[in-house]
């Protein structure tokens, strides 16, 4: 990782989209818990709340490939980078989850998977940063990111377009990244297993040559 002066670790584009993100995060809880409100506003546009948090958790979406992609084109990958694009990750997804779980939109199970599975994910990356080891993202992963960012705001929006349902397609997607959950983490978990006896193995080699 190239070495960035305090500006460039701290202020530059790839983080500013990253906290613009956590910006969009009380714009899609606000929109969505209005709709559970007696405003007369919100009573009168539910429809309109819900679209605009699925659009808005929609955008937020695309942000997280922008900073990746802006940060990696020009060399601007930084710790702090690092640490704040994951979190801005996990409190889009889990808090999301939690209020379509309160407006009984998703299966209690499928939340409860998903952001154990999150917990768990972190709490695997810390361990392989502690020993020096690292857990690439594989394509299991990144198709169950996909199909989750697609399912939330699809149950959001509350609506049929063309007479398909959007939330029956977005509970779908959301059982489908379920199953992805698991067994991406079973995955990693293993190949973190392997590297981890690799290293103990090289270890004991080196002491022996000692």
């Amino acid at each position: 990782m190239k070495t960035h002066s305090f500006y460039e670790e701290f202020d530059n584009l790839p983080n500013r989209i990253t906290l613009f993100r956590f910006f969009l995060i009380p714009i899609i809880i606000g929109c969505l818990y209005l709709t559970t409100t007696e405003f007369p506003f919100a009573k009168m546009n539910q429809s309109t709340l819900n679209w605009l948090a699925g659009w808005t958790f929609g955008v937020a979406g695309i942000t997280d490939f922008f900073d990746g992609y802006i940060a990696r084109k020009r060399n601007l990958i930084t710790m702090f980078g690092s640490f704040l694009d994951p979190i801005a990750d996990k409190f889009l997804v889990v808090s999301s989850l939690v209020v379509l779980l309160h407006l009984g939109r998703v299966d209690v199970f499928v939340v409860i998977i998903l952001v154990l599975r999150e917990l768990y994910m972190t709490s695997l990356r810390l361990l392989a940063q502690n020993e020096g080891l690292s857990v690439p993202v594989n394509n299991i992963g990144k198709f169950k990111t996909a199909t989750q960012m697609v399912g939330i705001p699809f149950i959001m929006t509350n609506a049929s377009v063309l007479n398909i349902s959007l939330p029956v397609l977005g509970e779908i997607l959301l059982f489908v990244a379920t199953f992805l959950s698991i067994f991406s983490s079973v995955v990693y978990s293993l190949s973190l297993l392997k590297k981890l006896k690799i290293k103990r193995m090289q270890k004991h080699e080196n002491r022996n040559y000692e």
